[in-house]
């Protein structure tokens, strides 16, 4: 294959998988009301870290926290969604997989309270 057709195919693969990335986040902010709040909560969050964070160190850890909560909010979305696609009845291994999920949401919750709270706790003198 020449190199301009992988750079084409490459080109047109990373175009397809853009468009279906932002379908999944526009789909998300629709249908997720969690999801909806923490990107509302990002859109102020991210913007402060700019003026919080004392080095390019902090800042990235304080924007990288804000996106892991995002990132696995989708995650358990999509663990909801197979699992609501499967069946709606209650069975114990589908609802135990969805408390899963939350506590992966509330984990990444917990590292962004720790890590804005160390942050904010060195950079204001808190501690």
């Amino acid at each position: 294959m020449s190199k301009k057709g992988l750079l084409g195919l490459l080109c047109r693969r990373t175009i397809f998988a853009a468009a279906n990335s932002f379908k999944g986040l526009k789909d998300s902010v629709k249908y997720e009301e969690a999801f909806r709040v923490e990107v509302f909560l990002s859109l102020v969050l991210i913007p402060a870290a700019i003026y919080i964070a004392d080095d390019y160190v902090q800042l990235i850890l304080l924007i990288l926290s804000v996106l892991l909560v995002l990132i696995v909010e989708l995650l358990n979305t999509c663990i909801e969604i197979v699992i609501d696609r499967i069946g709606m009845e209650f069975h114990e291994l589908s609802g135990r997989a969805k408390d899963v999920g939350s506590a992966a949401v509330a984990l990444s919750m917990v590292v962004f309270v720790l890590i804005w709270g160390a942050i904010l706790a060195h950079n204001y003198s808190l501690l």
